[in-house]
């Protein structure tokens, strides 16, 4: 699954378009790497955003099957790590 779209599906951010602009300006990194909209996530992967004031780091844990999962389902796919 693309990394933009992906970010949308586990509810991280509210629009894919936003979501497409964040992997465009630099600021989304997947395994240390800065990501493309288009890259894929793979489990296991270490997905980083940088945001003005701090920055927050999920594993994935699985991919989502659907376009969109309930809020309530979030932690079955992906763990915020702690920095």
């Amino acid at each position: 699954m693309r990394v933009d779209k992906f970010l949308n599906s586990v509810n991280i951010t509210k629009r894919r378009a936003t979501s497409e602009d964040m992997c465009k300006s630099g600021v989304v990194s997947i395994n240390s790497k800065v990501a493309k909209p288009a890259k894929d996530v793979k489990v296991g992967d270490i997905i980083e955003i940088k945001y003005l004031e701090r920055v927050e780091k999920y594993e994935v844990l699985q991919i989502p099957t659907t376009k969109s999962i309930p809020k309530s389902k979030k932690e079955e796919y992906v763990r915020i790590i702690k920095n």
